[in-house]
């Protein structure tokens, strides 16, 4: 984890996951998507190392949900392929 991460820790989870916290995960996990970098892995959005906060939060909220890594990559591959 990086210092920011380490001082901040996790983002904590809603107390009950509805439909709109899914959405913002969704999000999250696209948004905060890994890049690869001469250093590694890091986050698209703010360049932390992959994977960042936002991107954790994403994946536990829709953990919750029932979600399993597969879906998700599968759910974030539908959406790449409907982009005009």
């Amino acid at each position: 984890m990086d210092s920011i991460d380490e001082s901040l820790g996790e983002i904590p989870l809603p107390p009950y996951v509805t439909a709109e916290d899914v959405t913002f995960a969704f999000r999250a996990v696209r948004v905060h998507a890994a890049e690869q970098q001469p250093d590694g892995p890091r986050c698209r959005n703010d360049r932390a190392p992959h994977p960042c906060r936002l991107h954790r939060w994403g994946r536990r909220v829709l953990a919750e949900r029932g979600l399993t890594d597969h879906d998700i990559q599968t759910m974030l591959a539908e959406q790449e392929t409907s982009r005009p």
